[in-house]
């Protein structure tokens, strides 16, 4: 026979020899496949398309359709449908699962997009949620069982029992429940059963049974002791690694402000987009009415052409005619327009410089796309409300204070702030020794049998010969013992401790100084909004000016021009600027609408401005309940407890409310009426015919301050201003 330590060896050395054969590449010898040659290297070499789930193909395919989209060779008349802004936003935050933007982040950086599910993963994030920091102090139950058999022969009959060829079964059952209280006690339950049958001589019974059943309650009275220390920690021995329910929760307010941002910023675009269409429809106007008006003026010259008379000749033609194929040109871009950027946040000012780039269909469908509706239906989408034109005056000490403390930015630093004073708490803890109290007591069983008693001979308790039962001896309490003391434990120097607390305090510096730049830059902003509210209202009244000016100068070339007293020049010129002061007009109306919009972005005050309010879900009927209970708490005389410490407050409401807070003006924003506007609140806006005259109303030049020259603050000759 092979000696056992020989045969080992062998095994060892064919198990190796297998391996290096397998792993071994074959080197210099071709695939040879059933298929065509090649085939196999074809199908391995192709793109693989993930294998989805039912659920997963049902929920694609609601993704939106659409039909044909407009475009410039429709010879359909459209269909049009007139929208509020209110409902524009009512049906976007109704179809944002996913909350859209502009820059295509959604296709290119899906992990980037915020969603209306974050706020919901975040809290139920089984690593780093609120729920799985509050289970770190669950009760925990376990219970194990090992049988054991052991046959051996031993050098010493005392180890024995008397013999040396020793036999022996044994059953080992263990069961606990232990659990971590706020405080970082630990109270711990085991009930602990032991079966012994071995051929020791000196036994009193073949097999008996131990039972004993313990509790014992462990008490940090140094390090990790307290409420305090625990709600931040949670059950981490490590300095920087955190996962209190008090960080949890501070982790889901930080979520919650991002997905508020997010919210922000949609509301924000959707305004833009808003404004850039009614812009583009009032430029398409404008470039129509100039068309129709170059029209005329090319099929007056053309007549004069045929006939061979003075004024038609060819060179003044063909100018009239390329005058009117210019403004068809502008005419069917502002229809169509480009695949460009237009308004969005970000785009100069946070919340977006005014960049109208016309284009009815190209802005139409942007719109569409941020409310989540079908890039085309059949209608085309048209605002129903124009800007606001009269002058609205903002509070700088009410925008600034504002902006402080209601930026989503600024209370998402704060939470960051406060999870970092947490932290550095939390560090300081570790710089104490590990000071536990421990104490246990325990009640002893043994006997023959597990349960029951012999038969023969009256069991007599603490007398185990006579029969009594492991659980007999158990519950008769003539076998208790007991442990107390206290456990000592520090490291010499403290140097991880100490280097916890360096860095807690280096982040915390980090964040302050990140809020102070932040504030700067906020105010920054509010300042420049501000200063664009009223350059917008100010240019606005320049360029009505300018388009009564450029209408009556147009009328009065026409005159000269059908008395022949005017060049063919001077009136396609004055037909130019007119299309340029009605177009510059209306893009003034919308950059007024726009820098309004953004005074209430940088001061933080948007989402209720547009009528969208934000809350988290209801609470469960237990939270309520401890609700109930902590405020009858608080009316009650507090008791000292000196080794114990309370939890720090995390939270004072929405708003700061003590006396240095936020202070809320009664009064509404001052709105000072300006000048009388050629549109009527709620008019439609027309694709196709151009804006009566009669709906312009004229108004004389105002004095620019520091305006040089001998006509500044002089009144033009026409009507009287209003």
């Amino acid at each position: 026979m092979m000696h056992r330590p020989l045969a080992h060896v062998l095994c060892v050395a064919l198990a190796t020899a297998l391996g290096v054969a397998g792993c071994r590449s074959h080197q210099g010898k071709d695939f040879k496949a059933c298929g065509p040659s090649g085939g196999y290297e074809q199908v391995v070499a192709s793109i693989d398309y993930p294998a989805t789930t039912a659920c997963t193909d049902h929920y694609s395919e609601g993704a939106l359709t659409s039909i044909k989209p407009w475009s410039l060779g429709e010879n359909v008349q459209p269909e049009f449908e007139d929208i509020e802004l209110d409902e524009v936003i009512r049906l976007a935050m109704s179809n944002s699962r996913v909350l859209r933007e502009l820059g295509g982040t959604v296709v290119r950086a899906p992990e980037a997009v915020e969603t209306q599910f974050d706020p919901a993963i975040q809290e139920t994030d089984p690593r780093f949620g609120v729920e799985a920091a509050l289970s770190a102090f669950d009760a925990e139950f376990s219970s194990e069982v090992f049988f054991d058999k052991n046959d051996r022969q031993l050098n010493n009959l005392f180890f024995g029992g008397g013999i040396r060829q020793f036999s022996q079964d044994l059953m080992n059952w263990d069961t606990e429940i232990n659990k971590r209280s706020v405080t970082g006690s630990e109270f711990a339950i085991r009930h602990h059963i032991d079966y012994d049958a071995n051929n020791a001589p000196a036994n009193a019974f073949p097999s008996a049974f131990y039972a004993w059943i313990e509790g014992e309650i462990r008490h940090p009275l140094l390090q990790g002791g307290g409420t305090q220390f625990n709600r931040i920690a949670g059950r981490s021995q490590i300095p920087g690694l955190y996962n209190g329910v008090l960080i949890a929760r501070l982790n889901t307010d930080v979520q919650l402000t991002d997905f508020e941002i997010a919210v922000r910023d949609l509301v924000s675009n959707i305004e833009n987009v808003y404004w850039d269409l009614y812009f583009a429809y009032r430029d398409l106007d404008a470039k129509i009415a100039a068309r129709d008006a170059a029209l005329g003026t090319w099929r007056r010259i053309h007549a004069l052409y045929l006939e061979g008379r003075r004024g038609g000749e060819a060179e003044k033609e063909s100018q009239a005619r390329e005058q009117f194929y210019r403004f068809q040109e502008e005419v069917q871009n502002a229809l169509s327009g480009r695949l460009t950027d237009g308004t969005r946040i970000n785009n100069g000012s946070i919340g977006g410089t005014f960049r109208g780039n016309g284009g009815v269909y190209v802005t139409e469908r942007r719109l569409r796309l941020l409310m989540g509706l079908p890039s085309t239906d059949g209608k085309l989408l048209r605002p129903a409300r124009d800007p606001v034109v009269c002058q609205i005056d903002f509070d700088w000490n009410q925008v600034s204070l504002e902006a402080r403390t209601r930026r989503a930015e600024l209370r998402r630093q704060k939470w960051q702030i406060r999870r970092r004073e947490l932290e550095l708490i939390a560090s300081k803890n570790y710089l104490l020794p590990q000071l536990d109290a421990v104490g246990l007591y325990r009640w002893r069983g043994f006997g023959k049998h597990l349960l029951g008693t012999a038969n023969v001979v009256p069991p007599v308790v603490g007398d185990p010969v006579s029969g009594a039962s492991a659980y007999d001896e158990l519950v008769g309490g003539n076998y208790q013992e007991w442990q107390l003391g206290v456990e000592l434990s520090l490291p010499i120097g403290f140097r991880r401790a100490h280097t916890g607390v360096r860095n807690a305090e280096l982040w915390l510096a980090r964040e302050r100084a990140i809020l102070k730049e932040q504030i700067q830059e906020v105010i920054y902003e509010a300042a420049g909004s501000v200063a664009e509210v009223d350059r917008a209202y100010v240019v606005s009244q320049t360029s009505y000016n300018r388009l009564v000016a450029g209408k009556e100068e147009l009328v009065a070339v026409e005159a000269k021009f059908v008395e022949n007293k005017a060049s063919l020049n001077l009136l396609l010129d004055a037909q130019k600027r007119l299309a340029a002061a009605e177009s510059q007009y209306y893009r003034t109306l919308a950059e007024y609408a726009v820098a309004t919009k953004n005074v209430h972005f940088t001061k933080g005050t948007l989402l209720e401005f547009a009528g969208v309010f934000l809350a988290e879900g209801p609470w469960p009927s237990k939270a309520h309940a401890d609700a109930c209970r902590r405020e009858s708490r608080r009316c009650r005389p507090r008791q000292l407890n000196y080794i114990s410490s309370r939890a720090p407050i995390v939270s004072r409401g929405a708003y700061d409310q003590t006396p240095g807070g936020m202070i809320f003006s009664a009064e509404p924003e001052v709105i000072n009426p300006g000048f009388e506007i050629p549109v009527q609140p709620g008019a439609g806006i027309n694709l196709i015919e151009p804006i009566p005259a009669e709906e312009l109303t004229p108004k004389g030049p105002e004095r620019v301050p520091g305006a040089d020259g001998p006509t500044a603050g002089t009144a033009a000759p026409g009507p009287a201003p209003k």
